[in-house]
């Protein structure tokens, strides 16, 4: 029997205040002036950990690990303010919002979690945790670099976000469309 692999990852959901300031950013760029490749609403999300290729006989592996990092931690809150992007202004790769408020148990979640997932065999991430939800992506070579000042400029009234469970999911790129599934979710709190 051939195992299949998926490109997994795990993260928090965002709340659909979330996905609306989301499309109220995406009219501060002109988009005559750069390619851009705009996350789905559906898609957006804080990423916990990314796994990368994972064999499909290796999910019941990953889920206890996820249940073992989360089943002692707490729903917690976080503020979603302000945007920004990796590298640099003036050639950006990622157009991000910033997660803010008190990152204390975000960054015990996540290292549990990339501890637990390093004793599967996955890699440790080498950059520290900087934890961000994903709006947009730029790939290059393109004949413009998008401008994102307005984008870097704008601002809105903070959003709170409950950090109530995490999830593991893993991505396809079915044509030109990326599908995420949802394989478990895990409910933080439960044990607590």
């Amino acid at each position: 029997m051939i195992d299949k692999i998926y490109r997994t990852f795990i993260s928090v959901p965002v709340s659909k205040e979330i996905m609306s300031k989301k499309t109220m950013l995406y009219s501060t760029i002109d988009s005559a002036k750069g390619n851009i490749n705009w996350v789905r609403n559906n898609h957006l999300h804080l990423t916990i950990k990314y796994l990368g290729n994972t064999p499909e006989s290796e999910f019941e592996k990953v889920i206890e690990s996820i249940e073992s990092a989360t089943n002692h931690i707490p729903a917690f809150k976080l503020r979603i303010e302000k945007t920004g992007c990796f590298p640099a202004p003036e050639r950006p790769r990622v157009l991000w919002m910033g997660v803010r408020g008190v990152l204390e148990p975000l960054k015990v979640l996540a290292s549990r979690i990339e501890s637990n997932m390093e004793a599967l065999g996955f890699p440790v991430e080498a950059r520290s945790y900087a934890p961000h939800i994903t709006v947009a992506k730029i790939s290059y070579p393109q004949k413009t670099t998008p401008n994102v000042s307005l984008f870097l400029n704008s601002t809105y009234d903070p959003i709170d976000l409950e950090v109530d469970r995490v999830q593991f999911l893993h991505s396809e790129t079915m044509s030109s469309e990326t599908i995420y599934t949802l394989i478990k979710s895990f409910p933080l709190g439960e044990n607590f």
